[in-house]
């Protein structure tokens, strides 16, 4: 499996379906919620559709209105350490749940988001 494969199986719109169930389970989240922007929850969540677009190889929209993703100091200003981590995967995983991503397409997306939510870290364990 591999990101062209992953955009033949969700489509577009299948991306956009998961990031719109991610951002209203966001929306309520008691321990990563309040790091978005209350007045924003539209652009963030056109903003990691569109990255997640540009890196499954569909679009190059991202790039061309935003420039490198540098997703490590978009975030450095909030604190996420290994429970916000944890929620992160455990939001977009049921996210995933609710879009009905094909299985073959979890096996690709799954890793790709623990690694990417890991890389996020900026605070030690407790």
């Amino acid at each position: 499996m591999n990101e062209t494969n992953v955009m033949k199986l969700c489509g577009e719109a299948g991306i956009r379906r998961m990031v719109a169930a991610f951002y209203q389970r966001m929306r309520s989240d008691d321990l990563i919620g309040p790091m978005y922007p209350a007045d924003d929850w539209e652009g963030s969540e056109s903003r990691l559709a569109e990255f997640l677009l540009f890196r499954l190889g569909a679009s190059t929209h991202y790039i061309e209105t935003r420039g490198h993703p540098k997703l490590r100091m978009r975030h450095v200003t909030f604190r996420i350490g290994l429970a916000e981590r944890d929620r992160w995967i455990s939001l977009m995983g049921s996210a995933m749940d609710d879009a009905e991503i094909p299985a073959p397409a979890r096996e690709f997306l799954d890793p790709f988001f623990a690694q990417v939510a890991d890389f996020m870290r900026n605070q030690a364990d407790r």
